[in-house]
């Protein structure tokens, strides 16, 4: 008897165990998915990855995923070779970007010839596999951005910020037309991955981009280029949810999301914990020394420890996958062999990420080559993956003679491994991935139906077709899914219909007053946001009417709703505005993401201001500066030079780029207290610089607090640090040397 009981008792906390994992619930008491089980029986680490290179069929077999889910293969060498980017027009026509020179050895050799190429891929029996290729554009220089609009291709190239279209118009799979889209003709500075990407068609009908500070409106065949004051930061990679959130990632800052609280039009805003550090640790199975960060970036077991090459996120958004992952970030580490998947939380207006998974990834690989940068929502409702399958993922910049890396890739052999490249789908026991478009030729009623398709893909590109075609026939029909009345073209308008709606007629140039006003009063949150931000052009005007629709929301109970009227309400300039912004913030003093919200826009307007690198400073070391550049332009100009870079009498040392201006030094407050004598950096110059210790701390910290946000963009340096010195180097009585001021 006592051992039935027993292992009853063993079976029920067996039971327990197995419902806890399947229950597994995030801080917020989320339910998140359980471990993932690989239905392809690849362990949970290796400890001697080949480096060599794998067919697809190999490669297939090297992922470890949740039970349910695998890979096939869309594409693979040679019928596509160092894919980067996709695009697919509105019938699925899939077009493919190639960097056809990027590292093709540890020394970068030829990395900057113009024979990088677009791809044009065909799926002509429905099989999920491409089977017809033409090259579409030849002769590019590593084409980092496209975009489709219509029956074009827009594609900016590395090096460059011009951006053309390009179009076929025989049909033979080539592009036979090529006009200027936006054309500011400048040299694009910078290493290749510090160039931008994206060009991202986001819900809001603007185009957004990643690195600078500038978004796009598609008007006429061509782009105007609004700015983002604040900037939009971000590398290689940019997405979006449902409803517009951007969301950002930066692999030089290892930072995996990063801009997704707010749009970056009214500042930026993130968060401490909006992740905790435990997001950013990851999770391969295999080895992984080809690390530039070297052994700080590696585990005991030599696997990466840290996000390090974040890129290619995407927010999933199809309907051909289990439901639970619709709405979820998935982000890339190609030098892990790795993809996270991030459960998206929104607790009173603020956005919080977390691994959906206990110390394990969505997707894994033991092939070493395995490099996705690039993942997409695609037409079918299914996932997207484009992986460079390639040896070395990291550019020339950090790969030189000195660097942990280039021993590490020579050792295994991975400078070999280039040309090839794979582009994957992401499909689910059962679930049939869904039916080819044809938005292209399909006629605009048919068209408005598509806001309402339950995959974002169709959605957003039946939107966009319809505004690039400018047809002002659909209107009526737009304005009455707008306000959720039943029509002929879609039943009992969902929440998402309805949003989408809103932003085609703003689109058309069809949005009227009273459209807005009626989404107002909408039940869904999300709608009521689209309209508030619809609202701002008429805020400008001040119009009142407006004014008291969005006085009626000032209590709403969804914190997005209220938080969004802060950011809306800045681009009202009457008094009764700013009272209505007050009154919302004094009854939301309690919420973190409200109140940092009027922050963002306090902050956006200092930037519009004072320009990005003073705007972003607090107001007290932006004085600071702002004296200190007074007294620089009296005094130290006539030695130093206007920018900097000294005369060329060589009165004195150029500022530009001087490590004792630069950061965690405090050699510039001691040669400011008691001059500086000798050579510099092997020079000699005319004069020593003397001691300006008979001025106040405060006087001494405003020059130097200019000089190094103007010439070294390290931060401001306080009058506390300065007086802290000063007491430290009372008895000195001689200026100083190089020599003592350097680090021992």
């Amino acid at each position: 008897m006592k051992r039935k009981v027993w292992i009853a008792g063993t079976l029920v906390l067996s039971m327990l165990i197995v419902t806890c994992q399947v229950a597994k619930q995030n801080s917020k008491g989320q339910i998140l998915s359980t471990t993932p089980a690989s239905v392809d029986s690849v362990p949970l680490f290796t400890a001697d990855p080949s480096p060599q290179h794998l067919t697809p069929e190999q490669s297939l077999k090297s992922f470890r995923l949740p039970k349910g889910y695998h890979l096939e293969l869309v594409a693979s060498e040679p019928m596509v070779r160092e894919p980067v980017a996709i695009a697919w027009d509105g019938d699925a026509r899939m077009y493919v970007a190639e960097m056809n020179t990027y590292m093709q050895d540890v020394e970068g050799t030829g990395e900057h010839a113009q024979s990088s190429r677009v791809l044009l891929l065909e799926d002509t029996d429905n099989d999920g596999k491409m089977d017809k290729r033409s090259v579409f554009i030849d002769s590019l220089l590593l084409p980092r951005m496209i975009l489709c609009v219509g029956h074009e291709l827009l594609v900016n190239e590395t090096d460059t910020y011009d951006i053309f279209s390009y179009k076929d118009t025989n049909g033979d799979g080539k592009a036979d037309v090529k006009r200027p889209v936006y054309t500011p003709g400048k040299k694009s500075p910078g290493n290749l991955e510090h160039q931008r990407s994206g060009l991202d068609w986001n819900v809001d009908n603007w185009i957004y981009m990643t690195v600078d500070p500038v978004r796009f409106r598609y008007t006429n065949g061509i782009l105007k280029a609004d700015s983002i004051p604040s900037g939009s930061g971000g590398q290689w990679g940019l997405t979006h949810d449902n409803y517009g959130r951007l969301y950002f990632s930066s692999a030089g800052g290892e930072v995996p999301a990063m801009g997704f609280q707010i749009n970056p039009i009214y500042g930026r805003m993130d968060f401490k914990d909006q992740y905790t550090e435990e997001f950013n640790r990851v999770w391969p199975i295999i080895k992984t020394p080809d690390v530039e960060g070297g052994l700080k970036r590696l585990t005991a077991d030599t696997t990466l420890n840290h996000f390090t090459a974040i890129c290619g996120q995407v927010i999933f958004r199809g309907d051909r996958l289990p439901a639970d992952l619709s709405g979820d970030l998935l982000i890339s580490e190609p030098v892990g062999r790795l993809i996270r998947r991030a459960k998206v939380t929104n607790i009173d207006g603020k956005i919080t990420l977390e691994n959906a998974y206990q110390k394990e990834e969505f997707i894994a690989s033991k092939d070493m080559n395995f490099r996705t940068v690039n993942m997409y929502t695609g037409p079918d409702g299914c996932l997207y993956l484009v992986d460079m399958n390639r040896g070395i993922i990291q550019e020339g910049n950090w790969t030189g003679p000195n660097s942990y890396l280039r021993p590490q890739i020579k050792r295994l052999g991975l400078d070999k491994n280039i040309q090839h490249g794979r582009i994957y789908r992401l499909v689910y026991d059962g679930m049939k991935p869904g039916p080819k478009p044809h938005l292209l030729t399909e006629p605009a009623d048919k068209l408005v139906t598509y806001l309402a398709h339950p995959n974002g893909w169709w959605r957003d590109n039946a939107q966009k077709e319809l505004i690039i075609r400018n047809d002002k026939s659909v209107i009526p029909a737009l304005k009455l899914i707008a306000a959720g009345q039943d029509n002929k073209w879609i039943k009992s308008p969902s929440p998402l219909a309805r949003l989408h709606a809103l932003w085609t007629l703003e689109g058309l140039n069809a949005l009227e007053k009273a459209t807005i006003l009626t989404a107002l009063k909408d039940t869904d949150p999300e709608v009521k946001r689209a309209a508030i931000r619809l609202s701002e052009p008429f805020l400008l005007r001040s119009d009142e009417e407006i004014l008291a629709g969005l006085s009626n929301l000032k209590s709403d109970k969804s914190s997005d709703v209220r938080m969004q009227l802060v950011l809306s309400l800045s681009y009202g300039k009457s008094a009764p505005a700013k009272s209505l912004t007050k009154e919302i913030l004094a009854a939301s003093a309690g919420n973190e993401a409200i109140t940092r919200a009027q922050t963002s826009i306090d902050k956006n307007e200092d930037v519009k201001k004072f320009g990005q690198r003073l705007g972003r400073l607090n107001e007290a070391d932006r004085n600071m500066v702002l004296n200190g550049a007074v007294i620089y332009k009296s005094l130290c100009i006539s030695c130093h030079g206007a920018d900097g870079k000294g005369l060329t009498s060589q009165a004195a040392p150029p500022l530009v780029g001087s490590k004792r201006l630069g950061r965690n030094t405090d050699a510039g407050v001691r040669i400011l207290l008691h001059g500086l004598t000798g050579p510099v950096d092997g020079q000699t110059y005319a004069s020593d610089m003397p001691a300006m210790a008979d001025n106040d701390d405060k006087w001494i910290a405003s020059v130097l607090s200019y000089v190094r946000n103007e010439f070294t963009q390290a931060p401001p340096i306080q009058p506390a640090d300065v007086k802290t010195i000063r007491e430290q180097t009372a008895g000195r009585t001689k200026p100083w040397t190089l020599e003592e001021l350097s680090p021992k």
